[in-house]
């Protein structure tokens, strides 16, 4: 299974950015994918995640409102939508799939991840 987020670049401060995640190798199933951020000189961020089905998302109160995490059946990926984008929401952003719950998640799945920038 492999991960590959694509989308990122760069915006200005109250715009928005999709993010996709997506799935190749064993689409036969679904999954449960997270993702993260990691700003320069800073800790992994857990941003959300997604149920296998689809049916149940949750965010990091930092993104609550501005970010939504979906499922696209059709293109096989797990898709970030990033609104209202903040200087400090400048990172490296990526997915992450089958991994135990947070807040210490482990993935089983690690995609390469693609840079945000956000000025001001």
């Amino acid at each position: 299974v492999q991960l590959q987020a694509s989308g990122g670049g760069s915006v200005q401060a109250g715009g928005s950015l999709r993010i996709a995640c997506v799935v190749s190798g064993d689409t036969s199933r679904s999954y449960n994918v997270m993702w993260f951020r990691r700003a320069p000189g800073k800790e992994r961020d857990w941003l959300g995640s997604i149920s296998w089905g689809g049916s149940r998302t949750d965010y990091a109160d930092s993104v609550k409102g501005r970010f939504t995490i979906s499922k696209d059946n059709t293109k096989k990926s797990y898709d970030l939508q990033m609104n209202n984008l903040r200087p400090e929401d400048t990172a490296v952003y990526y997915c992450a799939a089958d991994c135990t719950p947070h807040p210490f998640p482990l993935c089983d799945y690690k995609g390469q991840g693609t840079l945000v920038t956000v000025s001001s």
